[in-house]
């Protein structure tokens, strides 16, 4: 009956959300408050890597080079800090990352969610210790842009973290090239795909980064994108067992909220994220690190003397 109660309250919550927090997110300062006290008084606040979920996905890409064959990308995504995800919580998380062997790392957006100010220092430095072979790379969420996205485009910049708003990165190994391309936030209308599209290189296997996952439905539809990495659903915080789907889908995360989709010709995973956003509650649907390992569809030439 309890768990009922909760999973009532929290879609309630998520249903009154679609219009009122879109038009005016300043209203919901309130339950940071709230959050905070949480944060703070709740026993288990300390990071320990038996509570996430390490998700490890193979995705095979038409054309993709030898050289990418094998190449790991780490995402994290939905961090909310300070809505239950404290400062020693995430410097923690970090270190853990850091453990991990990947090659580049990607950031999804909604680093906060009510409160920038009290936590801008602590991402900061976090963002900073995190390393990765061939760089980091992130967009903004729609709570990034209710806060403060200049102070976060300055945070990437201060953290060495290339921002993908809008843009795109062409990554070279040898003879090989991946695209790497990014979009600002649907939920804001700050998206633009037409500028992503003018500025890539064509005919060379291409990765979008897009915070909201039902973004998926437009960029398919050019045909230029093989995979695309979304957050914002949090898995629903809910995820029905056995079926492995969430029945709470917020806005820009009805069709794909959580996991791999086959959308057209491009492949759509959406991660569960790490934090939570409103309640601190996580049903079968623990916080996740991605980590997708590229694997190529070509096949490789032997000569034989």
């Amino acid at each position: 009956m309890f768990v009922i109660k909760i999973i009532n309250s929290f879609r309630n919550n998520l249903y009154l959300m679609k219009d009122e927090d879109i038009e005016r997110p300043h209203a919901m300062k309130v339950r940071q408050g709230i959050q905070d006290a949480m944060t703070y008084s709740l026993p288990d606040k300390q990071f320990s890597e038996k509570t996430i979920d390490l998700v490890e996905i193979d995705i095979a890409l038409d054309n993709l080079g030898w050289n990418f064959n094998n190449y790991k990308i780490l995402n994290l995504t939905d961090i909310h800090l300070g809505q239950w995800i404290n400062p020693k919580y995430l410097d923690s998380l970090i270190d853990y990352v850091n453990t991990l062997n990947i090659d580049l790392i990607t950031l999804t957006g909604d680093y906060f969610s009510y409160n920038i100010y009290d936590y801008e220092e602590c991402l900061e430095n976090s963002l900073k210790k995190l390393t990765a072979e061939d760089g980091k790379f992130g967009i903004l969420g729609n709570h990034d842009h209710w806060m403060n996205a200049d102070r976060i485009r300055e945070i990437f910049k201060n953290s060495d973290v290339i921002d993908l708003s809008n843009d795109v990165y062409t990554l070279k190994k040898g003879e090989d090239c991946l695209n790497l391309c990014g979009v600002d936030s649907y939920t804001v209308c700050a998206d633009n795909l037409d500028k992503v599209i003018a500025k890539m290189p064509k005919n060379i296997p291409s990765i979008l980064l897009a915070h909201e996952p039902d973004f998926a439905s437009e960029s398919s539809q050019t045909g230029l994108f093989d995979l695309q990495i979304s957050g914002h659903s949090h898995g629903g915080q809910f995820i029905i067992p056995g079926v492995e789907t969430t029945p709470f889908r917020g806005p820009n995360s009805t069709k794909y909220p959580v996991g791999l989709y086959q959308v057209r010709d491009m492949l759509q995973y959406t991660s569960k994220g790490l934090g939570t956003n409103s309640f601190r509650v996580r049903i079968n649907c623990k916080p996740e690190v991605t980590i997708i390992t590229l694997k190529t569809n070509k096949k490789r030439k032997i000569t034989i003397e």
